[in-house]
């Protein structure tokens, strides 16, 4: 009987693993269902060959258009063969289907795509209240941070309503303290928001306000030589010292730190820089940011990302040789660690980085801005170095670029030519009124954060 049974349960487990080999075997010879990606967006750019989205988290993507039709500015649904990888320059798999729909608002009317848990959150209905106040070339207007005219500039200011001033070292030569101070609130009186006043004050080599000494008694010192005087205690010393000495004059801006990582004298940058490697670097980045939180100044991370021994890009173009791993490893983590801190805006450069875009400086490149807002998590305000450098002379229209390339703010000297190109591509509809009210969106609702705006919600 126990034999029998012995045979049974014998012959019971042959079959079992018959059966099982055969179903692995069959399975593994079968032909793999391919893996699918559903993703909801809105389209930013459409040409004859592609078409390019941007998703709620910012993303940028761009595809084959083949027999497709879409219209700038339509949010659509789209169902994809194939994994999306944010770092491509063009997605290589196949759209399998895509519908239209209709843009979903919130509660307050915010459409659902402005909306993320970002920086700014608390100000969202405050800034979209404030956005359905403008006229469509003011909107325009906000997404320009222009460099401050030599004559006029009150009235162009109110004619124009940019997004803000940038002031320049001409801008303060033998000016008393008064005298700023006076100029900067008249052209707050006459902006319907209020403007940005942006300035590079870096010290050392860069300083447009302490070279005056009617204004600060001596010039800012460079990082460099702030850290070698007494570490990241004198950093943090000095940028409290110039935030004070920014916001009494009325500036709210400033475009630093630079913490580009350079190591090397011979570095175009390396003077700018605080001359270490990666981890001080870093660590610089984070003490500079939470000092500044509080004194009423903003400061911005450049020039993402990053530098490198790169030529001048006011100069020529430049290109970036080195490997996504070398970037990685040794020139976002200052960045990270200051968008940790909770940096506000940071600064794009002009370099085109081969690779992660080989086609279009960094400034224009959605592919660069997928790694900030992606890999680093940056959901605040990402500006242009200045389309006016030598860099991008080879390229046309370089205002309309920046914004499909997912930028905030276009820093701009000539601001008449930046306004034309948008307003000529929303006519052509390769810009859509959409993302030009995104855009104005969250610069409104960083005044807001930054305390420029003081209505509340009733």
């Amino acid at each position: 009987m126990k034999r029998n049974n012995m045979y049974g349960l014998a012959t019971f487990a042959l079959v079992l693993i018959l059966v099982l080999t055969g179903y692995f075997v069959t399975k593994a010879l079968s032909p793999k269902k391919t893996e699918t990606t559903t993703i909801e967006a809105t389209v930013m750019k459409v040409t004859d060959d592609e078409f390019s989205i941007r998703d709620k988290n910012n993303a940028i993507y761009t595809f084959s258009k083949e027999n497709l039709e879409f219209d700038v500015g339509e949010k659509i649904v789209i169902e994809y063969a194939g994994l999306l990888d944010k770092n491509k320059e063009k997605q290589d798999g196949k759209i399998i289907n895509y519908s239209t729909i209709g843009v979903m608002s919130d509660e307050n009317g915010i459409p659902e795509d402005y909306l993320d848990d970002g920086i700014f959150k608390n100000y969202y209905v405050l800034a979209y209240n404030k956005l359905k106040t403008l006229t469509t070339d003011e909107k325009i207007a906000q997404l320009l941070l222009v460099r401050y005219p030599d004559t006029n500039q009150k009235e162009i200011l109110a004619k124009n309503q940019f997004a803000g001033y940038v002031f320049f070292e001409k801008d303060f030569k033998d000016k008393t303290e008064d005298a700023v101070k006076k100029e900067i609130e008249s052209l707050q009186n006459v902006s319907k928001v209020p403007i940005l006043t942006a300035v590079d004050e870096e010290g050392g080599s860069v300083v447009r306000v302490s070279s005056n000494t009617n204004l600060a008694k001596e010039k800012f010192k460079s990082p460099r030589e702030l850290y070698l005087e007494g570490g990241m205690g004198r950093i943090r010393e000095d940028t409290v010292t110039k935030s004070a000495l920014l916001k009494n004059l009325g500036l709210n801006l400033n475009l630093a730190p630079v913490v580009d990582v350079s190591t090397d004298e011979n570095d175009y940058m390396y003077s700018r820089t605080i001359g270490e490697g990666v981890d001080i670097t870093s660590t610089y980045a984070k003490t500079v940011i939470e000092a500044s939180k509080g004194t009423g100044v903003s400061y911005t991370l450049k020039h993402f990302p990053g530098y490198g021994n790169n030529e001048d890009t006011h100069k020529d173009v430049a290109s970036d040789q080195r490997s996504y791993e070398d970037i990685e490893k040794n020139d976002l983590p200052p960045f990270k660690s200051g968008i940790d801190a909770g940096a506000e805006a940071i600064l794009i450069s002009h370099n085109t980085v081969n690779s992660i875009d080989s086609t279009n400086p960094a400034s224009l490149s959605p592919s660069v801005h997928n790694v900030l807002r992606n890999k680093l998590g940056f959901t605040g305000i990402s500006i242009t170095d200045d389309i006016a450098m030598k860099a991008l002379d080879p390229i046309e229209r370089p205002s309309v670029k920046a914004l499909l390339a997912g930028n905030d703010l276009v820093i701009t000297t000539d601001y008449e030519k930046s306004i034309q190109e948008i307003k000529t591509a929303l006519e052509n509809g390769e810009l859509n009124e959409n993302i030009i009210n995104k855009g104005a969106f969250r610069v409104i609702a960083w005044k807001y954060y930054k305390g420029l705006m003081v209505e509340t919600l009733k």
